[in-house]
């Protein structure tokens, strides 16, 4: 049923005022336009929701917009007749606080397109620990085992390991039959990293090389940091390894040589979440559920917060002190 009183949404703007956001109250005729409303339940704090909520980061494309790039919900109603009312559905991505408002609002309207079916086996907040930082690390497997990467070819490096891709990443890869060596700079997380499946952890001086070509210590890698890391570890990975790049932490940079690729045959795969096809990501779904059962996800660290306390959480997430994932808890009645 369709909401008949406002409800809260946090919302961000760039007005005379200047850059800012905050709790409003809205009503569905004010999200954007879409085929299905959704009611949400879960969203998620990922790098890129603290960069659009401060105005760090240049996410927003027009404004006034709610924040959230991913959110978890039931459908309220749809003019897609292959989406019914009550069916569980999660979106990450696909505009969402972007180009349409997003999912820090106890209603999201956008376009059954960009609806997945919850997988049978999760909770919608099972479905929003992973969010685009879950869908990032099955993204980066799923392309590189397209690109023929195997457990053969040597260990995978994950770097920002402590970070939320990261540490999904560890847990998919090593579910997945890879020896994981994860990158991190907060060694009082060793523990946490090797109960997800790491095979050691390497701090992130071990990673960095100036070399154009170093002795091989990995099969392949995925990287959030960029800049000088990125280099190492092209410079380190084994003939026809891939290095997956999905942000750049540390460095938009890259100052490499083109001998890995000539040489060793590596591969620079670059990992773009927020426009995958609809196709790719119900594959990558597809390959998250296999592997992450529940009860896997259920073992992340985990901090559940709601609308009010987004801006501390961002600030912990653009300060490097953030540990884990933020699920955020959207009531329709209250913040």
């Amino acid at each position: 049923m369709m909401p008949k009183n406002s409800f809260p949404a946090f919302r961000i703007h760039n007005d005379s005022s200047g850059y800012h956001s905050g709790i409003s109250q809205m009503n569905v005729d004010q999200l954007s336009p879409g085929d299905t409303v959704i009611q949400v339940h879960y969203s998620s704090v990922n790098f890129k929701d603290a960069l659009a909520g401060t105005g760090k980061g240049k996410i927003l494309r027009q404004f006034p917009l709610n924040g959230g790039i991913d959110c978890a919900g039931t459908v309220i109603e749809s003019a897609n007749p292959g989406l019914t009312p009550g069916d569980a559905v999660l979106v990450t991505g696909s505009g969402l606080s972007e180009t349409m408002d997003g999912g820090y609002s106890a209603f999201v309207r956008t376009d059954s397109l960009h609806c997945i079916p919850l997988p049978n086996q999760w909770s919608l907040r099972d479905a929003m620990v992973l969010g685009t930082a879950g869908f990032t690390a099955g993204l980066a497997l799923h392309r590189m085992l397209e690109n023929h990467q195997n457990p053969g070819l040597g260990p995978i490096a994950i770097t920002g390991a402590t970070g939320g891709v990261g540490m999904l990443a560890t847990a998919l890869f090593s579910r997945a039959g890879f020896k994981v060596h994860a990158v991190s700079g907060k060694p009082q997380h060793r523990q946490t990293l090797e109960r997800l499946g790491a095979e050691c952890v390497l701090p992130r001086e071990a990673v960095l090389s100036d070399k154009a070509m170093d002795s091989v210590r990995f099969g392949g890698a995925l990287d959030g940091v960029g800049g000088a890391m990125l280099s190492g570890l092209l410079a380190q990975t084994a003939a026809y390894g891939n290095v997956a790049s999905y942000g750049l932490v540390a460095s938009p940079a890259l100052q490499a040589t083109v001998m890995p690729f000539i040489i060793r045959g590596v591969s620079l795969l670059g990992i773009a979440s927020a426009g995958t096809a609809r196709s790719t990501r119900e594959a990558v779904w597809r390959l998250l559920s296999q592997y992450l059962s529940a009860d896997a996800i259920q073992a992340f660290p985990v901090r559940e917060i709601t609308l009010k306390d987004l801006p501390e959480a961002f600030n912990q997430l653009l300060s490097g002190a953030a540990f884990g994932r933020y699920v955020v808890k959207i009531d329709a009645g209250s913040c």
